[in-house]
């Protein structure tokens, strides 16, 4: 297993983001928090994926929608463009390579007591260093 491809890939992730138009993209929560509708890299899980030809990894990567609008429309459509940039991307990464980025669920839910909505979408990335 190989976990050095981990820091590579979330900033190929993060890159990809920042081009879907007007959302903010973070790796944390501002200090004060944000306000608005905003894209937030969150946790990850990697599992060994090697094999005999290469050191791999797959990264289970959780991508949260959060916007403080009433209803889920707006964080949907975020969360569509945020699956349409990630699903079988073709990324460059500075540090090994993206073998495949598939999309596996998303937990919508209200926050901030009812006030807020967040779309927790995850996507299975593997790698190979």
């Amino acid at each position: 297993m190989s976990y050095g491809v981990a820091s590579a890939l979330q900033a190929a992730v993060f890159q990809r983001l920042s081009g879907v138009a007007g959302v903010a993209v973070y790796d944390a929560v501002p200090p004060g928090g944000a306000v608005g509708t905003f894209v937030l890299i969150g946790p990850e899980d990697v599992r060994d994926a090697s094999d005999k030809t290469a050191h791999g990894a797959e990264h289970r990567l959780v991508i949260s929608v959060v916007t403080d609008e009433a209803g889920f429309q707006a964080a949907k459509a975020v969360a569509v463009a945020v699956s349409d940039a990630l699903v079988d991307a073709e990324m460059v990464l500075t540090r090994g390579v993206l073998v495949s980025m598939a999309f596996l669920r998303a937990v919508a839910r209200r926050v901030s007591n009812g006030a807020g909505r967040r779309i927790d979408l995850t996507f299975r990335a593997r790698v190979e260093d």
